[in-house]
């Protein structure tokens, strides 16, 4: 079943006005040390929110919101249903559970079959990501094998949003890089120490209050 019949794209803006934008990060093979570049670079008033898909083995508690925010600025947790994402935290998906973005800026879990034999799954976080935000949606494709990834980034450029590739010379793994930069047009293609600057960039500032 295509990623878009699962989950279809969301046709008027976000409710979720408080924040400037809205980063999703997708991550399989060697993604935490990938991870943990990015994330400790970017300020602990980081004017977004981020929400986080490692590819996890299903059978084991995940330690990863624990390893980052011990490692970061910003604050860490695991997502749950019904929490509103805030800017200066990341949300990383539980092991097998599907983690989407409603309009209103929550988070929604499911245990829905697994897409590319893997839960929780980038394309369906990107998807969510790109009909609930637009334009202001920022994807992010990291290190990995196997092409998750790719249907969400095609999904974020259709409503006008921003895609940051790693490249593959700096990707441990590059077949989810690869994959992306095939299936659309992305906006930026970069070295691993590059994305977090470009983030900021993207985003842009914190409003003033």
């Amino acid at each position: 079943m295509p990623i878009s019949e699962q989950k279809p794209l969301v046709a008027t803006p976000s409710e979720h006005a408080g924040t400037r934008g809205f980063v999703a990060i997708g991550a399989s093979a060697g993604g935490l040390q990938a991870l943990t570049t990015v994330l400790c670079a970017l300020p602990g008033d980081f004017p977004a929110p981020i929400a986080v898909v490692q590819h996890l083995d299903p059978r084991y508690r995940s330690l990863m919101a624990q390893i980052l925010g011990r490692k970061t600025h910003l604050f860490v947790r695991e997502a749950a249903v019904g929490v509103r994402a805030e800017p200066g935290f990341v949300y990383v998906a539980p092991p097998d559970h599907h983690l989407l973005i409603e309009p209103d800026g929550t988070f929604t879990l499911t245990r829905s079959e697994l897409v590319h034999f893997v839960r929780p799954s980038i394309d369906l976080l990107f998807e969510s990501l790109a009909g609930a935000f637009r334009e202001r949606a920022v994807g992010v494709i990291l290190t990995g094998s196997g092409s998750d990834g790719a249907a969400g980034v095609s999904a974020i450029k259709r409503m006008g949003g921003t895609v940051i590739v790693q490249d593959e010379k700096s990707a441990e793994f590059s077949g989810m890089p690869l994959a992306a930069q095939q299936a659309a047009s992305v906006d930026l293609v970069l070295p691993l120490e590059e994305i977090a600057p470009a983030l900021r960039r993207v985003v842009g500032p914190r409003a003033p209050r």
